[in-house]
């Protein structure tokens, strides 16, 4: 699988090379140069998840990683299940929190620590990334104790719910983490100032577990064939919350592949820059505003750039596949309580992508919405809105009392290079 680098296309690479370095010259994305549709679309969708997932990523990569060796990882990465849930007679939702951090980021991530275990050959690895909540916990969690691998995770102080905060910064061991004072875009900027940095790179031999890195996202093409497999009719419309557009750049790669779906819902809250770009044509990020959604508070997304280079920057074939929708803390709340008279218990996050598979949804469509978290990451807003008790799950519980490991610092981008380099 050759990659370019997105802003600096002369750059090419090979897979793993794409995922030991994260981030290319000058900040740029990696983006595969080629995506070649899968034939025989039936028999993908007859597959079990994992043989499923492996088929599918043996297919992105290619021969460069042997497909014995992908279908390994895979069955160590994807060992939890992800099951599609009916909430309506026409909406389903796409489960993605079965994993041991309770959120979809487990399937990035614990893809991404079977890769680098692969790829890696120097004596020490450190791996930096940026979180607004969920990465953290995920990323944290495959990497945790793995030999010569060292991980920093930045997290804007005060803006992740407190059980969230517990389920990644009570690891310690190597697992360093840094509340920045300041928002997610802050935590973003001073991860990709240190992958600007030479002596950062070298020194450090850094790498990132962000959605920035080709392995998480590539991973998480796999789940959406399995939406796709539940109604593989062809009118199905997929309602994706979107933050940092990862997660919605994985479903436009899932249906380039030739999975079945008609086209994408971006399901924002209100650091809605992509609705409103969607809307008008104008890119004009305003400042991060904190809402309830908070790994949604985004206002400049990191993956965006991917997503027009898959349409070739052709704003009207973006449109073809995805339509936009926000909706602020108020409306949140309302179809929280909504999706609980239909029996269903969501979070934020997948009460937002609810209401934009609701309102968007068209005469003989079939809607999946995404839930990216289990409701008790977020107990204390789930609780409040609901007004009762959510039962705990174990991960969670277990963490709960634990103390956190945490440093913090300032958002200056020259205090936390000489930290890194000190």
């Amino acid at each position: 699988m050759k990659l370019y680098n997105l802003k600096h296309p002369e750059d090419i690479v090979y897979f793993p090379e794409a995922v030991m370095q994260g981030l290319g010259r000058d900040r740029g994305l990696f983006f595969p140069l080629d995506i070649r549709p899968m034939s025989d679309i039936p028999a993908v969708l007859d597959m079990p998840f994992s043989n499923r997932s492996a088929f599918i990523l043996s297919h992105l990569i290619g021969d460069e990683v042997p497909a014995a060796q992908i279908k390994a990882m895979v069955q160590k990465a994807f060992d939890f299940p992800v099951a599609v849930k009916p909430v309506t007679p026409n909406i389903d939702c796409l489960e993605l929190f079965h994993g041991p951090t309770l959120a979809f980021k487990d399937f990035g991530a614990r893809f991404l620590a079977q890769c680098l275990a692969a790829f890696n050959t120097k004596d020490t690895l450190t791996i930096l990334t940026a979180t607004s909540g969920d990465t953290g916990a995920a990323v944290a969690h495959a990497f945790y104790r793995l030999p010569g691998i060292q991980v920093k995770i930045l997290y804007p102080k005060g803006k992740i719910s407190p059980l969230q905060e517990k389920l990644f910064c009570s690891l310690g061991e190597n697992i360093e983490t840094i509340a920045i004072e300041g928002d997610f875009d802050d935590c973003q900027r001073l991860v990709k100032c240190a992958f600007d940095n030479p002596e950062a790179r070298q020194q450090l031999n850094l790498t990132s577990a962000n959605s920035i890195n080709i392995a998480r996202l590539l991973a998480q093409v796999c789940y959406y064939f399995e939406a796709a497999a539940a109604h593989p009719q062809g009118n199905l419309v997929v309602s994706v919350p979107s933050g940092n557009f990862g997660n919605l750049t994985a479903g436009l790669i899932a249906k380039k592949l030739g999975a079945p779906i008609k086209r994408f819902v971006a399901a924002t809250n209100v650091n809605d820059t992509v609705p409103r770009f969607l809307h008008s044509a104008n890119w004009q990020p305003r400042a991060t505003v904190a809402t309830a959604s908070n790994a949604m508070d985004v206002a400049q997304p990191n993956n965006w750039p991917r997503i027009m280079a898959l349409c070739h920057n052709n704003l009207d074939a973006v449109k073809q596949h995805i339509s936009g929708f926000a909706i602020d803390d108020n409306g949140t709340f309302a179809t929280m309580h909504e999706l609980d008279r239909l029996g269903y218990v969501s979070e934020p996050h997948g009460a937002v992508a609810y209401a934009g598979i609701k309102t968007s949804l068209q005469p003989g469509e079939r809607g999946v919405f995404l839930g990216t978290a289990h409701p008790a990451k977020f107990i204390e807003t789930v609780e409040r809105v609901l007004e009762r008790k959510i039962p705990v799950p174990a991960p969670l519980e277990k963490v709960r009392r634990a103390p956190i490991l945490s440093r913090t610092m300032t958002n200056d981008t020259t205090a936390f290079l000489r930290y890194l380099l000190r």
